[in-house]
């Protein structure tokens, strides 16, 4: 073949070296397949890379009979069955290939080395062997990188490898049995085993055996197995040649963990064997980049996909993984389903068989092609336990149940009347959070995410957009190979439904006890209510509710009065609730209208302390209970929590029975419920509630006590405000003005208040609330009120870090070091411990800082304002960049991924991204919503020290700092002291945020209009 008929397809920027390269290399055939893709989904200049894989070459050595070295060439297929090769630390001067080609090899001192080789191979009875520096010719791009991809092959199938330790001699007298001699402790020591390549070579070869830089034996693997294990931390049996797949992927980088190379990227380079992996070599990429792309293909493997389920079944989360799991939970959709089949009254086969044999339902399951199946139909027909059936049917062959199973199952029951799991987040995260039980390894697609926000990323604003990512991530994941979901008109089998419904009406008439031994009646009373129900299982449901306590001469009269519709159904259920005697029609409809207006299912003991019952009722569970069970079929109980019996329930009394239900309007019930928690927070709430004594007690170690004295209170601390805020104005004349009710609460129940949100966890959503009673408030009307909650704002935000740390704290630090004319300090300062007897001066207002947001490690450098003013963005020589909630001061996204100080941050326009300049050299882009990674652009070759977006055409700020001073326009209205002046600033309306060298932030509020002092 001449050079004129080979063709080169080569890679990348070695092109050109390559088309010149000797005709020796001619090896090469190389193909690279670049696209450019530019979608909504991917960001511009992507490139996708498909490579295909070369031929291959290895050159080896062999001795000539004038007693000098000649390299020969050998394709894959003619490479010789037995050769030695050599394994050893490279020295200052080593043989290369063109010393070998030139004729000046014999001059260098890596020459002994060589010969070394050559004749203990010889005395092995091999005619050729393989030496790294001059086996290859690594001018070339390509040889090198196919040679470095072959090399744990290439170590494998050698008969011998000879391991030359420069760095530990012994005399030629010595045995070489592998006791404990002189030379041992030196061969501990050597720096062979502290190299990133000698690990495959170490692992690779069947046969390893170790000299001295004299030549002499010390032992091979075998005779020295306890030894290397000791001093490398690797089993015996990987060195005994265990397939290394029987080793996780963690075990396996752990072998390296102590190892180094020249070159950061041989790092990853030097693994590619142990993981299979074929990788494009490309040095300049970092260390990080490196093993980020090493990464990708271990997970990309299916090899070492399987391996990683078994990994991950055989270890538990670790703490942090953890975390993020119990973050994630909103509930567990298993017990959701439990709990719906039971208060539906159980789940019956027969109902839901018929769907298994549809040709819809075989289709979805049996073809791939077919991946939706959609369960449609009107209220009370039965979707929901249809579904519960599917499951049911499904759950034996998937990891639910069977956990060799290779199948997983998710899936999520929407429930309207409970607002926790109402929404399309909840329903996102209760399915990952499924996956994840079944796969615990899929939990670092939500790591990627959580490590940077914590458990806002699941319930801030943005939550919806980041786990639709984590979702599609985990649906991409390479161990999943197909993805279904459900989707079927019951209207389009109606037959089926009314079976399904025959079925249910036959079940329970047997069970109803007042007819138990009438088997005719019950044959009449089958055919009634299946004739009405129309396919309706709900229907059916709740006229066998209501004939369980009918007596059996009545049986067919309330039959007969039973209306074939869901909707005149309700209408007659209310009606008969409304004709109980004496005041039980007002007990229900404080009840029902209580739940109604309820921001999530509420406990019975809830239900009594905000329904306005009388106090022998409200205080006792049965009692409770017992009105609950009045309320006609509308609601049911579980767990001693409430629940409508169907979303169509709470419509039916909001809309067709709303003037019934709430005679006086939503304002009257609102309000009761506003009232009712005011009072459960002041009777329930006291220091220490929980009982912990030790202010420094931290939160994640706090165990509610059993029973848990906040549990009646936990609705009312959350949604006071809610309810207030939903009363009309005109309802609530005094609430609101200074000295009432609302004023009186605050003075004497605030502090306990943030405690108790502390321990529940919820102090961000107290700021909230107090933020939107703030503005609910008229200043005019009631300023003494006003001041009060201007201060508990800011006293609840400028201590929010340390009472979400430590709950005790709000008695000490928060106390102690408010300003001395706080109105919440002057209110609350009994509550400061006795045993602080001196208390250290402090400033006697808030200042204009309105909070400090504590979390950098080191000196902020730079700061800057969303958009909208609702985040801050700062950025800190400790190498992070920070996002915080404006209002709040919570921390929402730590940005890690720069290798050196950030010393530029800014919003995008749009506020959905942050970019951000580093000494790194680089510029990093990243979402502001979810803190993922987009873009890193380098080709600076020093610091970055300013980064911007293009512009807007909004205009600079008035505001700013300039000598010391904090100036607007060109007049200087606030002098700085020195522990305020900033390294940086950002603006935002009338808001300065600064950034100190102790690595603090600070806030000022500058009002509009003129700056003088009157």
């Amino acid at each position: 073949m001449d050079d004129q008929s080979y063709v080169r397809r080569c890679y990348c920027r070695e092109a050109a070296a390559q088309l010149s390269a000797p005709a020796s290399t001619r090896h090469e055939v190389f193909t690279v397949r670049i696209y450019a893709i530019s979608t909504a989904q991917l960001l511009p200049r992507t490139l996708l890379i498909t490579i295909l894989e070369p031929s291959r070459i290895m050159r080896l050595l062999q001795y000539n009979n004038d007693g000098d070295f000649s390299l020969t060439e050998f394709f894959e297929g003619d490479i010789p069955k037995k050769y030695a090769i050599l394994s050893h630390r490279w020295g200052a001067e080593e043989v290369t290939f063109k010393d070998l080609t030139d004729g000046t090899s014999k001059g260098k001192a890596g020459y002994g080395k060589i010969q070394f080789c050559g004749e203990q191979a010889r005395r092995d009875g091999l005619q050729y062997f393989w030496v790294d520096t001059c086996c290859i010719d690594k001018s070339n791009a390509v040889e090198l990188q196919e040679a470095i991809n072959s090399m744990f092959r290439w170590y494998r199938d050698a008969t011998k490898c000879y391991v030359y330790l420069r760095d530990v001699s012994r005399p030629c007298a010595d045995s070489a049995d592998g006791s404990n001699e002189a030379w041992e402790w030196t061969f501990r020591k050597s720096e062979w085993f502290s190299r990133g390549w000698t690990l495959q070579e170490l692992i690779a070869p069947a046969s390893v055996d170790f000299f001295s830089k004299e030549g002499e034996l010390l032992g091979n693997k075998a005779s020295l197995e306890r030894n290397i294990c000791e001093i490398t931390g690797i089993p015996a049996s990987a060195l005994r040649g265990d397939p290394l797949s029987n080793f996780t992927v963690a075990e396996r980088m752990s072998w390296a963990a102590n190892r180094e190379t020249h070159r950061q990227e041989d790092m990853a380079y030097s693994l590619l064997g142990l993981f299979g992996i074929h990788l494009p070599l490309i040095y300049g990429e970092g260390k990080e980049h490196a093993f980020r792309r090493l990464t990708k293909e271990i997970q990309n493997s299916p090899t070492a996909a399987n391996h990683s389920l078994q990994e991950a079944e055989q270890n538990p989360p670790d703490p942090q993984s953890q975390s993020c799991i119990q973050d994630l939970r909103i509930t567990d959709p298993r017990e959701d389903k439990k709990r719906i089949e039971d208060t539906k009254g159980g789940l019956l086969r027969d109902s839901y068989r018929w769907i298994l044999e549809h040709p819809d339902f075989q289709q979805w399951r049996d073809d791939k092609q077919s991946r939706l199946l959609w369960i449609k139909g009107d209220p009370g027909k039965g979707k929901t336990m249809l579904i519960c059936g599917i499951i049911d049917e499904m759950s034996p062959w998937t990891k639910l149940r069977d956990k060799e199973a290779t199948t997983l199952l998710a899936y999520f029951l929407c429930q309207a009347t409970d607002s926790r799991i109402n929404n399309a987040a909840a329903v996102l995260r209760g399915l990952i959070y499924l996956l994840i039980v079944q796969q615990p390894f899929l939990v670092s697609h939500v790591r990627e995410k959580y490590d940077h926000a914590g458990k806002a990323l699941f319930e801030d604003t943005n939550a919806w957009v980041a786990l639709c990512e984590i979702f599609m991530s985990i649906l991409q994941d390479p161990s999943f190979k197909t993805t279904y979901l459900m989707r079927l008109s019951l209207e389009l089998n109606e037959e089926h439904v009314s079976r399904a419904v025959e079925l249910f009406v036959n079940l329970k008439v047997p069970k109803l006890p007042l007819i138990a031994d009438d088997s005719a009646l019950q044959e009449t009373v089958r055919g009634q209510i299946y004739a009405k129900a129309n396919g309706t299982f709900l229907w059916a449901a709740l006229v066998l509710k209501e004939l369980e306590s009918v007596e059996s001469w009545d049986v067919l009269d309330v039959l007969q009065g039973m209306p074939p519709e869901l909707e005149p159904l309700y209408n007659r259920m209310l009606r008969q609730v409304e004709q109980l005697q004496r005041k039980d029609p007002e007990f229900c409809r404080l009840v029902l209208s209580t739940i109604t207006l309820a921001y999530r299912p509420l406990h019975l003991l809830e239900v009594g302390a905000l329904s306005d019952l009388p106090k022998q009722i409200s205080t006792n569970l049965d009692k409770v209970m017992k009105v609950v069970n009045k309320c006609g079929s509308f609601l049911t109980v579980r767990e001693n929590r409430t629940y409508f019996i169907h979303q169509s329930a709470k419509d039916f009394l909001l809309e067709k029975a709303f003037d019934r239900v709430f005679p006086s309007g939503k304002a009257e019930v609102n309000y009761t419920m506003f009232s009712r928690s005011r009072e459960v927070i002041s009777r329930t709430l006291r220091r220490d509630i929980y009982g912990l004594r030790a202010p420094g007690f931290p939160i994640e170690k706090v165990e509610p006590p059993v029973p848990d004295p906040l549990a009646v209170a936990q609705y009312s601390c959350l949604y006071w405000v809610d309810h207030l805020l939903d009363c009309d104005k005109e309802d609530t004349p005094d609430d609101g003005k200074d000295g009432g009710s609302v004023h009186q609460f605050l003075r004497t129940s605030y502090i306990y208040w943030l405690e108790a949100l502390s321990l529940m966890k919820s102090l961000p959503d107290g700021i909230v609330m107090i933020m939107k009673f703030e503005n609910w408030l008229q200043v005019d009307e009631s300023p003494d009120l006003h001041a009060f909650i201007h201060d508990a704002r800011r006293f609840a935000i400028y201590n929010r870090s340390v009472i979400e740390q430590a709950p005790l704290q709000l008695y000490c630090s928060a106390l102690i070091f408010a300003p001395e004319k706080s109105i919440i300090r002057e209110a609350f300062e009994k509550c400061i411990p006795t045993w602080i007897e001196r208390k250290p001066r402090v400033q006697a207002h808030w200042s204009a800082a309105l909070q400090t947001l504590e979390a950098h490690s080191s000196v902020v450098n730079s700061v800057a304002f969303s958009p909208d003013g609702t985040q801050v963005v700062s950025g800190s020589t400790d190498q992070t960049v920070r996002l915080w909630d404006a209002a709040t001061g919570a921390p929402l996204q730590t940005l890690e991924g720069h290798s050196d100080v950030v010393n530029s941050v800014a919003f995008s326009p749009d506020g959905t991204q942050v970019v951000s300049g580093s000494w790194d050299q680089t510029i990093r882009l990243w979402d502001a919503v979810t803190g993922a990674p987009l873009q890193t652009l380098e080709g600076h070759s020093s610091r970055v020290n300013s980064v911007a977006f293009s512009p807007d055409g909004t205009q600079l700020p008035a505001l700013r700092v300039a000598n010391y001073w904090l100036v607007e326009g060109s007049t200087n209205i606030l002098w700085l002291p020195a522990d305020y002046r900033p390294t940086c600033e950002a603006v935002w309306g009338g808001i300065v945020v600064l950034g100190h060298a102790s690595g603090r932030i600070s806030f000022l509020q500058i009002q509009q209009g003129p700056k003088l002092i009157t």
